[in-house]
């Protein structure tokens, strides 16, 4: 029997930290996928997650775990999905320092991915983002922060992580003004800024002040705000903002929301598609390519540009019989 705890700590500290150097992003995500699994072994086996091998993680285990989140848990799919992205890295990696346990890892390894439904992305319209622009209390400290930064979400489209990672002085807003950050998979990336935005971070970083590397949008306590507090802000804003404007009622208003709004002004404005990648920072077409399919204007325009079929309009007539014969044979 091999025990799991050295493999997994050298997963972490020799894998990830040294030969990946993955984010602290992808390290929690991993962190917490393999803490649920062990939490739910050792509730099946009363066995400690030190005290684990490799037979305690066989294929039908890891295969009752994803049962488990979805059913007990209440995680989707994409979620379940993501649990077991990190579990076959793990076991990816134990293939290589554990092959006498190779038949065990290859039937885990070969647990496939759920298919799942692909729903349009939720965007706001020009109205609803003037309606949830217009809700912070602007005459308090914490309004106009937040203010500022539904501009900047709303207008660069910055995920939640690169929008409390920014900085003061990743705010450039001299000629050609843009703010710097460092997305997904390490690339950084330069995002322009309109004159409106401009105007309202100048304002705020007029009132804000503080060091170089201090957070650009910081708590009460002048630390970075955390995912859950974007989250929090964007969510009480769009409940606000239902009153001035009641179409914001029917959808999901997220920090993820106010990045797919961006894309679908970029869309609408006809930016193409691979200029919008570079501007979201994905690594491909295909991430973006949902933007496509949720904007009716665009199919509405490509429809008036095509020709209409050659067609009369009127009911079937049967051919004659002895030609209907023939086509019959």
């Amino acid at each position: 029997m091999t025990s799991i705890a050295p493999v997994l700590e050298a997963f972490f500290t020799d894998r990830l930290a040294r030969q990946r150097q993955a984010s602290p992003h992808t390290v929690a995500a991993y962190r917490d996928s393999l803490c649920l699994l062990l939490r739910f072994v050792n509730d099946r086996t009363g066995k400690t997650p030190a005290k684990l091998d490799f037979t305690d993680l066989d294929a039908a285990t890891i295969g009752a775990f994803l049962e488990h989140l979805e059913l007990d848990r209440g995680n989707i799919v994409a979620t379940r999905n993501s649990r077991l992205a990190a579990l076959r890295s793990f076991f990816s990696y134990a293939a290589l320092s554990c092959p006498e346990h190779a038949g065990l890892i290859q039937r885990v390894l070969a647990i496939p991915a759920k298919r799942t439904d692909r729903a349009t992305v939720c965007f706001l319209t020009h109205v609803e983002v003037d309606a949830l622009l217009a809700s912070p209390d602007r005459s308090t400290w914490i309004g106009r922060r937040d203010h500022a930064l539904l501009v900047v979400a709303a207008q660069t489209g910055l995920r939640v992580s690169e929008l409390t990672g920014l900085r003061i002085q990743d705010a450039h807003l001299g000629t050609g003004a843009h703010v710097w950050c460092r997305g997904k998979g390490r690339k950084d990336r330069c995002t322009p800024l309109t004159a409106m935005t401009v105007s309202v971070l100048t304002a705020w970083m007029r009132e804000r002040r503080g060091e170089p590397d201090d957070p650009l949008f910081p708590s009460r306590s002048g630390k970075r705000l955390s995912r859950d507090s974007v989250q929090y802000l964007v969510h009480k804003h769009a409940a606000a903002a239902h009153g001035r404007c009641p179409s914001i009622r029917s959808k999901t208003v997220t920090p993820h929301t106010l990045r797919h709004t961006a894309a679908m002004a970029l869309l609408q404005s006809g930016i193409d598609v691979a200029t919008i990648a570079l501007w979201l920072g994905h690594e491909g077409l295909e991430s973006t390519s949902p933007y496509i399919h949720a904007d009716l204007a665009t199919k509405e325009r490509a429809i008036a540009r095509t020709a209409p079929p050659n067609t009369k309009p009127g009911r079937y007539k049967p051919t004659d019989k002895l030609l209907n014969f023939l086509d019959s044979l």
